[in-house]
């Protein structure tokens, strides 16, 4: 496949920090997304998550610590969908980490879903490594959302309850990749 635009050389990772595709275990997974400032999810369904997610990349330090990851889903022909990428706030090399996770991970989708429109949902932190690979914050296009499904009992009429989309519209990346 010849790529539309040229692509930035493949980021390296410092010595002794590597990549790998096993899924990582659940708790600690949660440890670093409640580090990147996610809420706590239920370990049950975070199992659930990976299993069900198309690959993962993470990567891991010198003393073998989940310090980045990143999955994918598909629908295997027009969609994919990168989540939960991050990389450890408080690690001294937290922008290498983002930048060989978005690489890695992109690298791989043009290999596998060479026809798939690309969204990530990504901190603010990864917007750097995104934007050398082509994408663009657009907040004035497609808004990426999350429904959390809960009983509106105990709602008052037109009050908003926990399943409510209101007041979310986080920045969507897009690529043309």
């Amino acid at each position: 496949m010849i790529p539309f635009r040229s692509q930035p050389p493949a980021p390296r990772l410092p010595e002794g920090y590597r990549t790998e595709t096993e899924p990582p275990q659940p708790g600690e997974l949660n440890d670093l997304l409640m580090a990147c400032g996610e809420s706590r999810r239920d370990e049950q369904r975070l199992a659930l998550v990976l299993e069900r997610s198309a690959w993962q990349l993470c990567v891991r330090d010198q003393q073998g610590g989940l310090v980045g990851f990143v999955r994918a889903t598909s629908d295997q022909a027009l969609n994919a969908n990168l989540w939960d990428l991050s990389a450890w706030p408080r690690d001294p090399q937290q922008a290498a980490v983002l930048a060989v996770l978005v690489h890695g991970a992109l690298s791989r989708l043009r290999r596998e879903l060479s026809g798939c429109s690309i969204s990530v949902a990504a901190p603010p932190e990864a917007l750097s490594a995104l934007q050398q690979h082509g994408f663009m914050v657009d907040p004035g296009g497609i808004r990426a959302m999350g429904l959390v499904l809960a009983t509106t009992e105990g709602n008052r009429p037109g009050e908003p309850n926990q399943a409510s989309m209101e007041g979310l519209e986080p920045p969507t990346f897009r690529t043309g990749i």
